[in-house]
């Protein structure tokens, strides 16, 4: 069973230069709309793909440059016996080393075995398909495969046309899954005559008058008709070949008519199925025509949950539900820059797993805040919100996302950034300052490249309101905590952390002079804080919005600075 161990691309569509180790099983590609990820897939059906008819035109060149050629090089392990054979292929053989995962030009002892196949297009358009070593290449000697070793290697392209495979034409997988065919030819062609026969008995009553008419003229001229001209079935548009077998339903409907999302779940069952005679598959966009619990069924017979599946999987997604059903191993983010496309595995990343499962969403986003805990994601969306209130896009179009790392260990929030940086994504941390982080992790994450947004020391978020926010916010911020908890809890809250000393009722004083002390303003964001006055998104998320924004130009410098650094960070995005 054939396995892809190596890709590399060069000056294919998006794509200047790419080099890429992929897992022999699923390898499901994620990243920014038009970053490469599916002509990743066609480089594989290209390169591999047993096609007489592939056509490339200048736009499939880099940047349209047609004087550097387009080079595909697909390099496969675990490949047939008699494509190890050093008569026929012993100048192409070459070594994968799976600990460095670079190719190697000669096979030796304790790494695999493998060929190179590779696709060539120069400007003339003519693609050019060969094996491929630096040895063969360097003594003039060129090699190409039999069509019957491309056939049987060609990967099955599972997509938005999956049901082309629910027929017995040319490379479907119910083709891969019959051992004979070649008896079928005698019974087609049989059936070809049969309905010519049975068309000819029938269409001859309806067009007797016709036909007599034409005996007559054609008798008339000398043109040999015979004794009667007939109306049968062209030969030619009769002929019946394997295609024309299909599979149908118990009520002969055929299974072609099947909707997008059942075809594909069909066919990728198939494939499994044939996994011994073509064991690479690619699926574009899976969770196409697909509702929650068919994608993760799919996903299920393409091997996601298998340690060692036999079938080596290539898909694209932009499903978070996809995603919750593979492991961080399996998920691979497509980057690119000026010079070149890079591929990260996620689960190279320590804790991915995690976040893979509770934030998935976050995997197929641009920018990413890495937030201390539910506060943070509330109190960053509310802002938001009120941003796009007040004409500025939002941080969601401009293809972003919330992480929420649970608030239980101050370090965790700028690892989890860091990690997420070196997979290529852009990452703010949004953290309290009442619990510091080691400042050795805090300048890790800073130097991979990552900003962040840290109350000031000693604070926790609702330090900053309490002791940030003008009057007339923290009027509000107690009206939200009474419409919440209600007055009784509040007054408990403030009892207990004043040590019984400060009540409720005992503030109306201060209301009424409309401002509050800074010991007032202490005993509030304690209480705040240790009652869970808003502790949660969604109330942070309307403190955020409905108090903090129309307030902020009125609080104290300081916060609306780090406001302001939030804001400029997401909006940048």
């Amino acid at each position: 069973m054939a396995k892809i161990c190596h890709i590399a691309i060069q000056n294919f569509r998006s794509i200047r230069a790419m080099s890429w180790v992929p897992s022999s099983g699923i390898n499901c590609l994620v990243g920014p709309g038009d970053g490469g990820k599916s002509t990743i897939l066609d480089a594989i059906d290209f390169c591999l793909g047993a096609r007489r008819n592939t056509s490339f035109g200048d736009a499939d060149f880099h940047n349209l440059d047609v004087t550097k050629p387009i080079v595909i090089s697909v390099t496969l392990s675990d490949l047939p016996d008699a494509l190890l054979n050093l008569d026929s292929y012993g100048d192409f053989l070459r070594g994968f080393d799976l600990a460095s995962g670079k190719v190697e030009d000669e096979p030796r002892h304790g790494i695999l075995t493998v060929l190179t196949f590779q696709l060539t297009v120069e400007g003339d358009l003519e693609p050019v398909w060969s094996l491929f070593s630096e040895r063969a290449e360097r003594d003039g000697i060129e090699r190409g495969l039999a069509w019957k070793d491309r056939t049987a290697l060609a990967p099955a392209r599972i997509g938005n046309y999956a049901n082309s495979n629910l027929s017995w034409s040319r490379n479907s997988v119910l083709n891969r899954l019959t051992d004979d065919r070649a008896d079928l030819g005698p019974e087609l062609a049989i059936a070809a005559r049969q309905a010519r026969t049975s068309f000819g008995d029938q269409a001859d009553k309806r067009l007797a008058d016709t036909l007599t008419r034409v005996t007559r003229v054609a008798q008339n001229l000398g043109v040999p008709v015979g004794a009667s001209a007939k109306a049968l079935l062209d030969a030619h548009s009769v002929s019946i070949s394997d295609g024309a077998i299909a599979l149908h339903n118990e009520a002969g409907i055929p299974l072609r008519s099947l909707g997008t999302g059942s075809s594909r779940l069909l066919v990728a069952g198939l494939q499994r199925e044939s996994a011994e005679t073509a064991s690479i598959a690619l699926v574009d966009e899976v969770e196409h025509g697909l509702e929650p619990h068919r994608l993760a069924r799919l996903l299920d017979s393409l091997g996601a949950k298998e340690v060692a599946s036999s079938l080596q999987v290539f898909m694209t997604s932009h499903s978070p539900v996809a995603l919750r059903e593979l492991t961080a191993d399996q998920v691979f983010v497509v980057r690119k820059d000026v010079e070149r496309h890079q591929v990260f595995r996620v689960g190279a990343q320590e804790s991915m797993q995690g976040v893979l499962r509770e934030h998935a969403e976050a995997f197929l986003a641009k920018s990413i805040v890495v937030c201390e805990g539910a506060s943070e994601v509330g109190f960053a969306r509310g802002l938001d919100q009120y941003w796009v209130n007040n004409g500025q896009a939002s941080f969601f179009a401009l293809g972003g996302a919330y992480v929420d790392t649970k608030g239980s260990n101050a370090n965790r929030c700028f690892e989890r950034g860091t990690a997420l940086l070196r997979l290529g994504y852009r990452v703010l941390v949004l953290a309290d300052a009442d619990k510091p982080p080691t400042p050795a992790v805090v300048d890790a994450f800073h130097a991979a490249g990552g900003q962040s947004v840290t109350w000031r020391a000693g604070r926790a978020l609702e330090d900053e309101l309490f002791l940030s926010l003008p009057y007339v916010a923290i009027d509000k911020l107690i009206a939200k905590a009474i419409d919440i908890l209600g007055r009784d809890l509040i007054n408990d809250h403030l009892k207990s952390k004043s040590a019984g000393k400060i009540a409720l009722g005992d503030l109306e004083g201060e209301w009424l002079l409309g401002e509050f002390t800074p010991a007032t303003r202490r005993l509030l964001a304690n209480a705040s804080k240790g009652g869970g006055w808003f502790k949660s998104i969604s109330v942070f998320q309307d403190v955020a919005r409905d108090i903090v924004g129309p307030n902020l130009a009125m609080a104290e410098v300081g916060f609306q600075e780090l406001i302001c650094t939030l804001g400029a960070w997401t909006h940048a995005g």
